[in-house]
């Protein structure tokens, strides 16, 4: 169990009797007594390892000086793991960029690895070596710039490994939805096919007439004849199954409260059967009804199985769209195609919430040749958002429109809207409203990026409660290729 900074004792030294050590330290390599005399009194620590320096979320901020010893910098992730950042050792500093940003409190955990002999400067003394000593001001500037570039290059990191989970996590339910119906039908067929040629076999036995064997063809003519319409509410088909079922059981019909349903379903009638009752004996007429419905119920079960690999194939189609689209250097862009492959990965997070998806695509949005690379994650992040912000049930608004020598994309949904306060920082990176763990605050700042710098487009949005719309404009005309970090 790691010891807290609290249980070690502070011993404060001159900058004067400290600058032999300090001028060991890079960024103090070219400093005389003089430009450091501003620092006044510094605190020197001797810390144990395993000792926790500071956690996420405390103040106040140090300057820190790495006389001897190593160091850890992390975060906690909401699971509980830890992510991490940095590591310091003899000779470093660190510290700096939350009191260069102006926080009040430090953006990670610090934890000595080993035992360490730290220095440490009051922010106060800090900003007064900053603005009288050009060669410290350097330094620890390009050390903040290096330290927030790498921090920005992992978050983005995972950012996407966050994504590609979801998206992945999310394909597997689509996929297992289709993929169990499927096994489900097959499991069903087989029983179905065992059971209708016992029923066949036990026919042929009872030396059918040719009568009788031209009303099972005539049977079998209707089974396979294309789909019958039959439209009708849960009320009337309750009714009709329940007339079907007292009928048949009427005529001496075995299992009529399984065949009901199932010819009700296809859409046959007492109209559509009547004739068997005359043409077939009551000891076969049992087996002849049940024959046609196991033929009916196979008949359904193929094509329950087609509609489940069909909706395997549509996933696989919108997956490849998502991650392949964009890999030309000039390439055809159709938004509709991208949207709608979008929706349909995040489906699983729609069905969630019970989020209805209202599509309101104009005609005539024509298909763009662009350089442009990436739209897939602006409609992922903006549907992301929306989703988050919506209640539960909700609806989510997609539309498209042409303006002028745009190409417009609306996403709107119901939830509470953007405070006004926050409406500034929205596309800043790293801003976020989101509970520590869920937002990264990136997701915004990559569409704007994606946008404004792979299209030469605009994106903007518009709040109030109940509403709130992310507008995303691509131009018709391709621009000059521009580049982002």
């Amino acid at each position: 169990m790691a010891q807290l900074l609290a249980t070690v004792n502070a011993k404060k030294v001159s900058a004067r009797d400290l600058y032999p050590e300090l001028h060991k330290i890079s960024v103090f390599a070219q400093t005389s007594e003089e430009d450091l005399a501003c620092l006044g009194d510094i605190e020197v620590l001797e810390v144990p390892s395993g000792t926790i320096l500071y956690r996420t979320g405390e103040g106040p901020t140090y300057f820190w000086i790495v006389l001897h010893g190593e160091l850890r910098a992390f975060k906690n992730d909401s699971d509980g793991s830890q992510v991490f950042l940095n590591a310091v050792k003899d000779g470093d500093t660190f510290g700096e960029v939350p009191i260069l940003v102006g926080h009040s409190t430090t953006t990670a955990t610090c934890e000595t690895v080993t035992n360490c002999t730290l220095a440490r400067v009051q922010p106060e003394a800090f900003w007064q070596l900053m603005a009288t000593c050009p060669v410290v001001r350097r330094v620890v500037l390009e050390n903040m710039s290096r330290r927030l570039e790498a921090y920005t290059a992992l978050t983005l990191h995972r950012e996407k490994l966050i994504s590609l989970g979801t998206l992945a996590a999310g394909l597997m339910h689509e996929l297992n939805n289709p993929g169990a119906a499927a096994k489900r039908a097959a499991s069903q067929l087989r029983e179905n096919m065992t059971r209708q040629q016992e029923l066949s076999m036990r026919m042929s036995r009872a030396q059918l007439s040719p009568q009788q064997l031209e009303c099972l063809a005539q049977l079998q003519e209707e089974v396979f004849a294309p789909a019958r319409h039959h439209t009708m509410s849960s009320l009337e088909q309750s009714d009709a199954e329940e007339a079907l079922t007292e009928w048949l059981e009427s005529i001496g019909v075995d299992n009529a409260w399984k065949m009901g349903p199932t010819l009700v379903a296809a859409g046959w009638s007492r109209g559509d059967i009547e004739c068997t009752q005359g043409s077939f004996p009551p000891n076969v007429l049992s087996d002849a009804m049940n024959w046609l419905e196991a033929l009916i119920s196979n008949v359904q079960l193929v094509g329950t199985i087609e509609e489940s690999i069909a909706r395997v194939t549509e996933l696989v189609m919108a997956v490849k769209k998502y991650a392949y689209e964009d890999k030309n250097k000039q390439h055809k862009l159709d938004i509709h195609d991208t949207i709608q492959s979008t929706l349909t990965i995040l489906g699983h997070k729609f069905r969630q919430k019970q989020i209805t998806i209202e599509k309101q695509f104009a005609a005539g949005v024509p298909v763009l040749v662009t350089c442009g690379t990436g739209i897939s994650q602006v409609w992922t992040n903006l549907l992301d958002n929306a989703i988050d912000a919506s209640p539960e049930p909700g609806k989510i608004t997609v539309r498209t429109w042409l303006e002028s020598e745009w190409v417009c994309v609306g996403v709107k949904d119901e939830g509470a809207g953007i405070p006004a306060e926050h409406r500034a920082k929205v596309f800043e990176p790293f801003f976020t409203t989101k509970p520590i763990g869920i937002g990264t605050g990136l997701g915004l700042d990559i569409a704007q990026r994606i946008v404004t710098g792979h299209y030469g487009g605009q994106i903007s949005f518009s709040s109030e409660p109940g509403r709130t719309e992310f507008v995303v404009k691509l131009p018709l005309q391709t621009p000059p290729q521009t580049t982002t970090s």
